[in-house]
């Protein structure tokens, strides 16, 4: 395989090529450091805060998408073929304001400043995707930023009122996409990427059959897809993750099959990659969808490395489980499929062979007949790790229970399904008193633990209560069946 030794991409409007690229090097210490753009910030290092916000705009299907990132915790050898954007690259030719800078100075969106680049990165994002958002959509593009002085009223103001200082249309970013298109076509040269030194060795994979090749060479590699777990290893736990695979930039992990039976996504698909089809095909997930962590976060982290990395409180695993996917998992040439549920065996043990990676996610499709939900408890409401998570599927044929599928997450060592509480509820007419029964045998089913995030008892009254919260919300005897809404 033929191979180089540089990360190759485009920094705002240079052409940057960077040899010995540590695994463990983050964009944010090469654009502040090596670079010296400083109106990135760095504030939490852990993907929470927004103040490093950047874009990156990287080709799909040979199209050019620009997405906001964390720095922090977005490596630099990730950004090969891609096109980063900082606050710096806003301002036109002539120096003036950006649209998106002008509404904030005007609307009075900033106080001290530290965190306003990053609030600025992400409504420019918005901004070209959306020219005049609603508030929800704001809000909802504004998950991952933080203020805690300015408050978030001017900053909405700001938002609406960007369009009338300039349009997406006449903003440089579009104005130069078909040439940055061009220069990064020309960056594609099908090879290996290896590079950093020996202890901190970066690698990429010229496609997929390489990484599996890699895989099989290095089984003790760490693989990096979006890093918004990985990315915490390095800068809050200082852990070597040396030689790390790079996996991101596969569009082989991409590929989306959607029949109507079933969607199958390769596992390399972003949550936000998924969100048109959770639109289209599983509604009923979308406003819990926007509740995993922030835009930042959801544009880099993938479905596939939320199942791969084992967390007992991943958002993805109970509400997958629930819907009966399946997992593909492959080792060089050979694949092996499983039910997602048997993957998770005990806290940080998976099924998954040395040498061998998630490839594939199946999921069903609602049938007819069945009734869903998917709810999520934490201490904040957007841009936070779950205390308790829970995907539900009953399926109903004439008023009577003929199959309960019930996942939770923060419930024990392993995202698990209720055989208990599901037992009570199959061959049962549908009712209330079915439900309470369903949450009186949680117990028989999870012991939770007692940590930062909640108690056992906080935990398990929860878990009981969104049972019952499903029922009330699915009622079609009531008049007008409760609807909990965001």
């Amino acid at each position: 395989m033929e191979q180089r030794q540089e990360i190759r991409f485009v920094l705002n409007g240079r052409d940057i090529s960077v040899p010995d690229v540590g695994a463990s090097q983050t964009l944010l210490d090469y654009l502040r450091l090596d670079q010296r753009l400083t109106g990135t910030k760095e504030g939490c290092a852990e993907g929470d805060c927004g103040a490093c916000t950047v874009l990156v705009g990287r080709l799909q299907a040979g199209t050019l998408t620009y997405e906001p990132v964390n720095a922090c915790i977005r490596f630099l050898a990730s950004v090969n073929g891609c096109h980063v954007v900082t606050v710096e690259y806003l301002s036109g030719p002539d120096g003036r304001l950006h649209p998106v800078q002008q509404a904030m100075v005007e609307q009075h969106g900033s106080q001290c400043g530290f965190c306003t680049p990053g609030f600025v990165m992400s409504l420019y994002a918005l901004w070209m995707a959306v020219p005049d958002p609603s508030e929800n959509q704001i809000e909802t593009a504004l998950q991952g930023n933080l203020c805690r002085c300015t408050g978030y009223e001017p900053i909405i103001r700001a938002a609406k009122a960007v369009s009338s200082h300039g349009s997406p249309a006449a903003d440089h970013l579009t104005r130069e996409r078909d040439a940055v298109t061009r220069r990064l076509e020309s960056l594609r040269d099908g090879r290996r990427v290896v590079t950093g030194p020996e202890d901190d060795r970066s690698i990429l994979p010229a496609d997929v059959d390489d990484f599996a090749e890699l895989l099989a060479d290095h089984p003790e590699a760490t693989i990096v897809a979006g890093a918004t777990d990985v990315g915490l290893w390095v800068t809050k736990f200082l852990r070597p993750i040396s030689p790390a695979i790079f996996i991101g930039h596969l569009d082989g992990l991409k590929a989306v099959e959607a029949t109507d039976q079933d969607v199958t996504i390769g596992a390399n698909v972003t949550y936000s990659e998924f969100g048109p089809l959770v639109e289209d095909h599983f509604p009923y997930l979308a406003e819990y969808w926007n509740r995993i962590a922030g835009w930042q976060v959801r544009s880099m982290g993938t479905i596939g490395g939320n199942i791969a990395n084992g967390s007992p409180i991943g958002d993805t695993p109970p509400v997958l489980i629930a819907l009966g996917a399946e997992v593909t998992l492959r080792k060089g040439a050979d694949r092996r499929t499983l039910p997602l549920e048997d993957f998770f065996i005990d806290y940080g043990k998976q099924d998954r062979a040395t040498g061998e990676f998630v490839e594939s996610i199946r999921i069903p499709r609602p049938e007819d007949g069945q009734r869903h939900a998917a709810y999520k408890i934490s201490k904040r409401r957007d841009e936070d790790i779950s205390s308790v998570a829970v995907g539900i599927c009953v399926s109903v044929s004439e008023e009577r229970i003929t199959d309960a599928r019930i996942a939770f997450g923060g419930m024990a060592a392993t995202p698990k399904r209720a055989k208990s509480a599901e037992a009570a509820l199959i061959d049962q007419p549908w009712g209330e008193a079915v439900f309470d029964a369903a949450a009186s045998a949680l117990p028989q089913d999870f012991q939770p633990l007692t940590d930062w995030r909640a108690s056992s008892g906080y935990r398990m009254l929860s878990a009981q209560n969104l049972l019952r919260r499903f029922y009330l919300e699915h009622d079609r005897a009531a008049d007008l069946p409760v609807r909990l809404s965001a």
